[in-house]
């Protein structure tokens, strides 16, 4: 193969379950980039260097798919023709696109009128069967759950154990651009797969001794769908962070035994918080992310307002879950209008201040 990317399973085969008989069903996903913060970072304390984890540039444009790779690879393995998800979205995505990539039907069931367009319209372009349930995303985790048990039909949400060990992969990534683990790592926080992964991947590159610690995990749910932070099932969750609208997430034990053997944090920011942290990313540091994504840098704004990070030389990362364009209904309302002009290059020129 040379140079080129493989994907993460070829990439990473030596830590993940995969033998020479797991096909590859891959899109070529991992391998994004780490980018330096040249501006935000200097909110958060002056001994801070920040580095955020682009997750947008994978093949679905958001993290899901490094662990779909894994979980479409071993259900082709055991023989899956079906596989089944409930989603707010990048789930979706992500089970399609990797379903059709293995040549077997996909099935999404997500909240009728909870999930973004931009996600929806991934999951029907890649031949998804979808079907938008009266309730929210905890009662469609519940049905799909209930079908896999009695039916022949591959369950590929984050309580499929392969969707975390791909997933983990990012953790290692990151290390492998560092050189060593980072101090503190911040995650948002929906269904609580993504930081019990990103432990994962810490803990088995430390236990091999490819780097010689663990950084604090830092996660952060949204105010309204907090109850790792609360202790207690949110009912009725609501966020204009659609990707963590979760009230009873399903790694909910495995996310709290992360953050307590990391001696990390978990901690809610409000909408405005992630809000402002979006528009942030994208005028200060050129990074378009979906809003849920924001709430990593949301949260350690909050954190460094209380003075965590004070007199602290230490390197942060921050994962950034998925693309801008995957909520492209919030990208039109954040927008300023564009302004007017006539077609005349005086007047364009005079409202530039040019003249």
């Amino acid at each position: 193969m040379g140079l080129a990317w493989p994907g993460v399973i070829e990439h990473y085969a030596e830590f993940l379950p995969v033998s020479d008989a797991t096909p590859r069903i891959t899109l070529l996903e991992g391998n994004t980039p780490l980018i330096r913060s040249e501006y935000l970072a200097k909110r958060l304390g002056d001994g801070v260097e920040l580095y955020f984890k682009y997750e947008g540039v994978n093949p679905t444009c958001s993290f899901k798919d490094r662990g779909m790779t894994m979980a479409l690879s071993k259900a082709v393995e055991e023989g899956a023709q079906v596989t089944i998800c409930a989603s707010t979205g990048n789930t979706s995505a992500a089970a399609a696109a990797y379903s059709t990539r293995a040549g077997i039907q996909s099935v999404v069931l997500l909240p009728d009128g909870y999930v973004a367009l931009g996600k929806l319209a991934q999951a029907l372009a890649y031949g998804a069967r979808t079907i938008a349930i009266d309730g929210d995303f905890d009662d469609c985790l519940k049905l799909v759950r209930q079908i896999s048990e009695n039916y022949p039909v591959a369950l590929v949400n984050s309580l499929n154990p392969y969707r975390l060990q791909g997933q983990k992969t990012a953790a290692f990534e990151i290390c492998d651009w560092l050189g060593r683990a980072p101090d503190y790592h911040a995650l948002p926080v929906g269904n609580a797969g993504n930081i019990t992964s990103y432990w994962m991947g810490y803990s088995e590159y430390h236990e091999r001794g490819i780097t010689d610690s663990r950084p604090g995990m830092l996660g952060f749910q949204a105010a309204g769908a907090c109850p790792i932070v609360t202790g207690e099932v949110c009912e009725k969750p609501e966020t204009v962070a659609t990707a963590i609208r979760i009230g009873n997430p399903a790694r909910w034990q495995e996310a709290s035994a992360a953050l307590r053997e990391s001696e990390g944090r978990i901690e809610a920011v409000t909408d405005e918080e992630i809000l402002t942290a979006y528009r942030e990313l994208s005028e200060e540091e050129g990074i378009f992310c979906e809003p849920a994504s924001a709430a990593s840098y949301a949260g350690l704004k909050k954190l460094a307002a209380e003075g965590f990070f004070e007199n602290r030389e230490c390197i942060v990362t921050a994962t950034l879950t998925g693309h801008g364009l995957k909520d492209p209904d919030m990208a039109v309302e954040m927008a300023e209008v564009p302004e007017k002009a006539p077609n005349d290059l005086d007047a364009v020129v005079e409202m530039l201040g040019l003249a």
